[in-house]
């Protein structure tokens, strides 16, 4: 998918070039030089342009068609990853992935929401908008964990749980409520990785985490800046606007302690190298789930809470 943002335009050139020299590089020895030169003023470039980004346009970013999802991570970074589909009581939601698999050789419970990235994918993995099913699955596979001492690994990446009918006939608020009551008592370790969009309770049902990770250019919010705009003004052209007042950038978000820290993207953003962002936010995500490994279960839901209890607390 070719799909170039205005303002990453000059960042994509360059980076496009580092990608064609790295090629030529593996075969003539001769070039690496040249192709270090090309990375470093590729990312300078990127380092200047980025720096400039709005609020409104890091969303844009968090959007980006060509932005890895959970399974492009999950590839990367779980060896005998199996994914299990079903709620047991509707169906299966392809908007949420999860399954077991090993990280770093230990059996981990991995769950994730997933977007397409063509219309027909879109449609089947409903752009990543969960039905109660889909939170039904997920509470399904924090509770497996759970029972075997597992930790669970989450990816948030979504607009919000789905707003049709059928979702809200089926149960759409008592099943975010209730994954969000399962995700507080578990006695395992559990990080969470907002990889993408994360927007409202649809994103928060796999948020409830000892340790919240985010992505550089992704965004954590109880409304989108179009709908903020759209419900305060009654104008969704002032998007850019709620964007900037909302505070729902990384650097914003850990400030005020929504996170507990940001993973740098790749030169021109994670969409540009999924392998590098993928090598990145290994890095840190052993080292949160390293740093739960003395925890027992009692400590591990303490944690939790007063990560929580500590959310909107200021001392002037």
């Amino acid at each position: 998918m070719n799909h170039v943002l205005a303002f990453e335009r000059p960042v994509v050139e360059l980076v496009k070039r580092v990608a064609e020299l790295r090629e030529l590089a593996r075969e003539d020895a001769r070039l690496s030089a040249e192709l270090k030169r090309l990375e470093e003023k590729a990312a300078k470039a990127a380092r200047e342009v980025f720096a400039r980004l709005t609020p409104m346009q890091k969303v844009q970013l968090s959007r980006h068609p060509n932005r890895p999802y959970t399974l492009d991570y999950v590839h990367r970074l779980f060896d005998d990853f199996i994914e299990l589909r079903g709620d047991r009581r509707f169906a299966d939601d392809a908007s949420i992935v999860g399954g077991l698999g090993r990280y770093h050789g230990r059996s981990v419970v991995v769950v994730g929401h997933q977007k397409g990235r063509s219309t027909k994918e879109n449609m089947v993995r409903n752009f990543g908008m969960p039905n109660p099913e889909g939170y039904r699955k997920a509470i399904r596979l924090y509770e497996l964990a759970d029972r075997f001492g597992l930790p669970v690994v989450t990816f948030i990446d979504t607009p919000g749980a789905f707003p049709g009918i059928e979702a809200e006939e089926r149960g759409q608020s008592e099943a975010i409520g209730s994954s969000l009551e399962v995700m507080s008592r578990l006695g395992v370790p559990i990080v969470t990785t907002i990889i993408g969009e994360g927007g409202s309770g649809g994103a928060l049902a796999l948020g409830v985490a000892n340790r919240v990770l985010i992505l550089e250019f992704s965004y954590y919010s109880v409304i989108s800046p179009e709908g903020c705009a759209a419900i305060l003004w009654k104008d969704g052209t002032r998007a850019p606007e709620a964007a900037e007042r909302l505070r729902i950038t990384a650097p914003e978000l850990l400030d005020l302690g929504c996170v507990d820290a940001i993973v740098e993207e790749p030169p021109g953003g994670a969409h540009q190298d999924h392998d590098e962002a993928a090598r990145r936010l290994d890095r840190a995500l052993y080292e949160a789930l390293m740093s739960l490994g003395g925890l027992d279960a009692e400590a591990l839901r303490e944690d939790r809470y007063s990560r929580f209890r500590r959310l909107g607390s200021f001392v002037a």
